[in-house]
């Protein structure tokens, strides 16, 4: 089955610098490309068209521009490869920070667009695993939480070990066809409601 071909935008000022990316995508068989070569209403434009992939040519782009940049970079789920003639520390670490997955500084060359693609997406796989597994930890840590102050407060109300306050909520939540993080949710919630 073959995969679905990769649509890609292109935010690019410069007709000629665009089209050096575009031979590029092209010579790497992507031929989905849409051109965007202004900024105004860019991230209406960028929902819209919903890309699979954004790169950004910025020749030497102000504070302003990049900030813009970066903006659409954080407010969209999508590999973003970003490709500057000049930059800074400072630039480089808001580029990270907003999501960029992959910073090209200088390097604007046909033959070097497909692997700096490639490791656009590859890039923004990674840190989407990552930050998923993150966001998993951090859900299980709360949910952990919850349980514990829920058993700690059966376990001062009804006068019982905590082992039996586990099983309560293990029941309860059972019997209700529920997690047990919703039922000590629950209880938590009565406590503070009657406390």
């Amino acid at each position: 089955m073959a995969e679905r071909p990769l649509k890609i935008v292109l935010i690019d000022a410069s007709p000629v610098r665009a089209a050096i990316l575009e031979e590029g995508l092209r010579d790497a068989g992507h031929a989905n490309i849409m051109r965007i070569a202004d900024h105004a209403n860019l991230l209406e434009r960028i929902y819209a068209i919903d890309p699979d992939v954004i790169l950004i040519d910025l020749a030497d782009p102000s504070r302003d521009v990049l900030e813009q940049m970066f903006q659409v970079s954080r407010a969209v789920r999508r590999p973003v490869g970003m490709f500057v003639d000049q930059t800074d520390h400072a630039a480089i670490e808001a580029a990270i920070d907003a999501g960029v997955s992959a910073y090209v500084v200088d390097g604007l060359k046909r033959e070097r667009v497909k692997p700096i693609l490639d490791t656009t997406i590859s890039r923004f796989h990674a840190f989407s695993k990552l930050r998923t597994e993150l966001e998993q930890a951090r859900s299980q840590l709360e949910e952990r939480k919850v349980v514990d102050r829920a058993k700690g407060i059966l376990m001062r109300s009804r006068n019982i070990g905590e082992e039996e306050a586990y099983g309560l909520l293990r029941k309860v939540a059972m019997n209700e066809k529920k997690k047990i993080a919703e039922i000590a949710q629950s209880v938590v919630t009565a406590a503070e409601l009657l406390g």
